[in-house]
């Protein structure tokens, strides 16, 4: 459903939906925003970054997975068993980028960055080994 909306706006904006990589980097900024507002509360009520980074990153798989399912990857969603695999997949994939990460974070701050100067690097870095696993493994 909101790719055919998507689809079906003017011009240049309908380039949004022509290609996953696009409609991937939407899906991620979403769940991007819940990722860095969690993260930003926890580190502010002086969680440690890297317990913060890994609450942020969790709530955005949650996010990620029903906009994936839907929007990114229309149609590829299995059904029955082959759903739960995929799901477990996903989920693979998922803690594949947290891992990426929580390292990135706490390698970096331990190096004296700023906590968002470090989650800054993860993102970077995750955004695009966990699509690339996700595309051509999970939504094949």
């Amino acid at each position: 459903m909101v790719g055919r909306v998507v689809g079906n706006l003017p011009g240049p904006l309908a380039l949004l939906n022509r290609f996953s990589i696009t409609r991937y980097l939407m899906a991620s900024v979403v769940s991007l925003a819940f990722d860095v507002a969690l993260f930003m509360v926890l580190v502010e009520f002086a969680m440690t970054p890297s317990w913060a980074s890994a609450a942020g990153y969790t709530a955005g798989i949650v996010v990620h997975w029903l906009i994936s399912s839907s929007f990114v990857f229309p149609g590829k969603t299995k059904q029955g068993v082959a759903l739960q695999l995929q799901r477990v997949g996903f989920l693979s994939t998922a803690i594949f980028g947290l891992a990426i990460t929580v390292g990135i974070v706490s390698w970096l701050t331990d190096l004296g960055a700023m906590p968002v100067v470090a989650k800054g690097v993860a993102v970077f870095v995750s955004f695009f080994a966990v699509y690339l696993t996700r595309k051509y493994g999970v939504f094949r």
